[in-house]
């Protein structure tokens, strides 16, 4: 049987990178897929070509940060699917700004996408689930795109403040939807190849990236689409409130294997 069987998922950011590969997954895993993006071109070959390959999946342009939009593409997946079971809070945006040069359009802008989208989509989402649930039995699932932003320092001030806030924001879902049965956990991808914002870094950036990483080399997309697949599935029945680091052991250990080279480089020098 497959993983997703009968669920029906609604990915937000899924014209590209994580959003485009765990779109593939669920659908392979027998879920119904509504995908949304503010990416039209990108977002409807992607459903086109999911279609073409036997899945169920519609696409819908979304800017996630308008309630609005939330209402109308909340209503259009039970229109479309007959029910709402798995809710991926996929979009995001980054400015790459330190706080003295971070602009207040930009920090506005990244707030509304990264923290206000998310809590609309629960706002909106976790009922339906609920009622959804009610009919066919079993447990929902939302699963928080956060970054390892999330759990250290990072210099993009908007991007670290938002990241930090979706971590926190997760927990609260945890506390207020679980008599619904529905379980809300967190991932915190670090430099994940493949992806628009990887290539934002920049070459240097994302060199001393991998440096810093102990597995040394970065992530893929279909990585973290498994992981959240898992979450997604009811492989993941107990677990909920989760914060998973998907770094190749960057937070745990990515300062003590940095310190741990430069020690052996100034010992080889004296």
């Amino acid at each position: 049987m497959p993983r997703l069987a009968n669920k029906v998922a609604l990915i937000t950011g899924a014209a590209g990178g994580q959003g485009t590969a765990e779109a593939e997954l669920f659908v392979r895993e027998g879920a119904a897929v509504m995908l949304t993006d503010i990416d039209q071109p990108g977002g409807e070959a992607l459903a086109k070509r999911l279609t073409e390959q036997g899945g169920r999946t519609r696409f819908r342009v979304q800017d996630a940060s308008s309630e609005e939009q939330w209402q109308e593409v909340v209503a259009e997946t039970l229109s479309a699917f007959g029910g709402l079971h798995i809710l991926v809070n996929n979009a995001g945006t980054i400015a790459r700004q330190g706080i003295v040069d971070t602009s207040l359009a930009a920090w506005n802008r990244t707030i509304a996408v990264n923290l206000t989208g998310p809590m609309l989509g629960m706002k909106h989402c976790a009922p339906a689930i609920r009622d959804s649930l009610a009919k066919t039995g079993g447990g929902g699932s939302i699963v928080n795109i956060s970054s390892t932003a999330g759990l250290t320092a990072h210099d993009d001030a908007a991007y670290t403040a938002t990241k930090w806030a979706l971590r926190g924001l997760t927990k609260t879902a945890v506390l207020q939807f679980s008599e619904w049965n529905i379980r809300v956990n967190s991932i915190h991808p670090g430099q994940i190849a493949d992806t628009g914002f990887f290539r934002s870094g920049g070459e240097a950036f994302a060199h001393a990236a991998a440096a810093a990483i102990p597995l040394h080399r970065q992530g893929t997309p279909r990585e973290c689409a498994e992981l959240v697949l898992f979450l997604a599935s009811e492989e993941a029945s107990f677990i909920s409130g989760a914060e998973i680091a998907i770094d190749g052991g960057y937070i745990a250990a990515g300062l003590a294997g940095m310190r741990n080279r430069l020690r052996a480089e100034y010992s080889a020098k004296t």
